[in-house]
């Protein structure tokens, strides 16, 4: 998986927005399949206009496990998207990811005011339950 620094970087190199569409799709042609039969409903985002899953692992005992992710979308741009947040979140632990907002990494990109409004309400649905299943571990 891409690292975010490398995603960053990448993004800071294209300078027009057709570019760093092609870049977030190519993104998503990257991102692993998730298996069919992690296709739940309760891994599934609701908030998003497109399919989206995500499942959590976490590791370690305690309150303050490292958690990754894995996600997958029926549509190609939400797949990078979806490959972004993981960039993002997965393999920090459950209280640097409950502290860690996001929206000012995507901000630092351009990223939220170039999507469509039904895609940016769908990333944030992600990024808040990533957020809130990081919340509940600190919290437990």
């Amino acid at each position: 998986m891409t690292s975010l620094d490398q995603i960053i970087d990448d993004f800071e190199f294209l300078d027009d927005w057709e570019d760093r569409y092609r870049f977030v799709i190519e993104l998503g042609k990257a991102l692993p399949v998730l298996a069919e039969e992690k296709k739940t409903q309760a891994n599934k985002v609701m908030g998003c206009a497109s399919q989206v899953w995500l499942v959590t692992h976490t590791e370690g005992d305690g309150d303050n496990p490292v958690m990754t992710f894995e996600g997958d979308s029926d549509a190609h741009i939400v797949r990078g998207l979806v490959a972004i947040v993981l960039a993002t979140y997965s393999g920090k632990t459950a209280s640097e990811i409950a502290a860690l907002d996001a929206f000012e990494v995507f901000g630092k990109i351009g990223l939220v005011e170039n999507l469509s409004a039904q895609r940016s309400n769908g990333l944030r649905s992600m990024v808040n339950r990533i957020r809130e299943e990081a919340r509940v571990r600190v919290a437990a």
